[in-house]
């Protein structure tokens, strides 16, 4: 399946809050991309913004809300880490590092980003799971996230 869109703006927002769905998927998959490089090779938001700029050429995607994602996951790692060890089966570091990745994003905007519906990110991060982790990578990120969202949106999940 071909996206008709790859290299242009998606257009005009699908929602009424005026936020584009899809360039905000596009914003967390470069969040992924860039948090996956830091896990490797380190550096800071700086470095990783200026690193990343030029997918805007290829791919249009909401710059802003990439931004918040990456400076986000990194201003607040140790807490975003600490938050997840309940709901993990093995120590962070220990975690592939592409489902690590996803779920530091994810777990940012369920922490920090209330606007966004926890199943929106929830299946963000699965489908993101899915297209660049392991085999069976996104079975674990869902599980993980789904035990979260009841913990830290409660309200929201009905908890």
């Amino acid at each position: 399946m071909s996206n008709k869109n790859h290299g242009k703006p998606a257009g005009k927002p699908f929602r009424r809050d005026g936020v584009d769905p899809v360039l905000r998927s596009r914003a967390r998959r470069r969040a992924l991309q860039a948090i996956y490089a830091w896990q490797i090779s380190g550096g800071n938001a700086e470095s990783l913004l200026a690193q990343f700029a030029h997918e805007q050429a290829h791919e249009v995607a909401d710059l802003a809300y990439f931004e918040n994602l990456l400076r986000g996951v990194l201003d607040h790692r140790r807490e975003l880490d600490e938050a997840l060890v309940p709901f993990l089966d093995r120590p962070v570091e220990e975690v592939d590092a592409i489902e690590r990745a996803v779920l530091r994003v994810a777990a940012y905007e369920l922490r920090h980003r209330v606007d966004v519906p926890y199943r929106v990110v929830i299946n963000e991060a699965i489908e993101t799971a899915k297209r660049f982790g392991s085999e069976h990578g996104h079975t674990y990120v869902n599980g993980v996230l789904d035990r979260a969202a009841v913990e830290w949106r409660k309200v929201e999940s009905g908890q």
